[in-house]
């Protein structure tokens, strides 16, 4: 069978396309692949492309199950990822100890979550392949070792990259980066290569309007020959084109003036780096100077905040035991006015009797004088 013939069915629209040009993961087409986005999962922190836009969740199918059988995951306790459905530790960190032994510090993160593979020759030569910036021989060096592999394509390995040991997630940010910067070598080369043809075609058109020149002056050398006064005129264009036989020479191409915004080495570029620099160091200066100027401010506020508070308490505390001593005061006058009062009816009572028994006394007291004889 031919190659032209072996053709593999994307698994989303279910059209034939060659090996290469389907993704290695989930088998995707590139119009399937620029439909539905590739997102990170909330859980277990693995890239997974979306394959239906109604339901846009950011959970990859695996931590789907997992939720549904054990509940929600919390923390590991090696990577913090929240990942860990059974137990304290996630799947990733349970199978690498098992198989590398305890987890290391991590130089990049400074987590204790990288687990080294005790295996000096491997690492020795995924840090050279490394040293090349290249994401393609880091894939090959894993997938050539034969790493064992979780699900979800993850495997477990711990990269020493330029003598550092690295964790899962920092592998997986040193290898974006890695295809970044490859990415942005191709589009400068590009561009390099996109110039320099510009500039060729521009030199040619320059040495085809010089290579024309000559031919102008044969004629005109030719015209002044057929005349009288050849002669003459030989004579005074001879000081000034002695060689009128001979080529002149080509045209020299004009040279890059000093300030060329394409020559990253000329003295203005390298001037305006130090300004900047100057700058950047006098900015930083300023900045020191601000901050401790605000802490300083923010020292000053809070202490000021401080004495507020202990003041508005006291004033508060003087306030209420003044409204205590206050309403003690107006409790014992009312009780006072009360007794004064009770005194006061009783008085008026007594006033009343003797001024009632005396008015009486003094009315029968007459006819008593004397005793009544019978």
């Amino acid at each position: 069978m031919s190659n032209s013939s072996a053709l593999f069915a994307c698994s989303r629209c279910f059209t034939r396309h060659p090996f290469e040009e389907l993704s290695p993961g989930q088998q995707l087409c590139k119009e399937c692949r620029g439909a539905f986005p590739v997102v990170k999962c909330t859980y277990c922190r693995s890239e997974f492309q979306q394959t239906n836009k109604v339901n846009t969740s950011t959970i990859c199918k695996k931590c789907e199950v997992n939720v549904k059988a054990y509940g929600k995951p919390t923390a590991c306790e090696y990577c913090n990822i929240i990942a860990a459905f059974i137990g304290n530790k996630c799947q990733r960190c349970t199978n690498s100890e098992r198989k590398y032994g305890p987890p290391v510090t991590c130089e990049q993160c400074k987590q204790k979550c990288a687990f080294d593979r005790k295996d000096e020759d491997k690492k020795n030569t995924l840090c050279m392949k490394m040293g090349s910036f290249s994401c393609n021989i880091l894939n090959e060096e894993l997938t050539d070792e034969g790493e064992e592999k979780t699900e979800d394509g993850d495997p477990f390995f711990t990269v020493n990259v330029d003598g550092k040991l690295l964790c899962w997630l920092c592998t997986l940010s040193f290898k974006r980066a890695l295809a970044k910067t490859k990415q942005s070598d191709a589009e400068r080369r590009a561009h390099n290569k996109m110039m320099a043809q510009k500039a060729a075609k521009n030199k040619e058109v320059k040495l085809r309007g010089h290579n024309k020149r000559p031919n102008r002056v044969d004629v005109t050398k030719m015209g002044a020959t057929t005349g009288g006064g050849g002669d003459s005129n030989n004579s005074e264009t001879g000081g000034a084109n002695p060689g009128a036989n001979s080529q002149p020479p080509a045209k020299m191409p004009r040279m890059k003036p000093p300030g060329d915004p394409l020559d990253p080495n000329s003295s203005d570029h390298v001037v305006a780096m130090t300004q900047l620099k100057e700058q950047m160091a006098s900015l930083q200066k300023q900045l020191v100077g601000k901050d401790s100027t605000i802490l300083s401010k923010d020292k000053m506020i809070t202490e000021l905040k401080a004495k507020h508070f202990t003041t508005e308490n006291e004033l508060r505390i003087k306030m209420n035991n003044s409204q205590k001593d206050h309403e003690k005061k107006v409790e014992m006058l009312h009780t006072k006015i009360k007794t004064l009062q009770k005194e006061v009816a009783v008085l008026t009572k007594s006033t009343k009797k003797e001024r009632l028994a005396a008015s009486s006394g003094g009315g029968s007291g007459s006819g008593t004088d004397s005793p009544s004889i019978p």
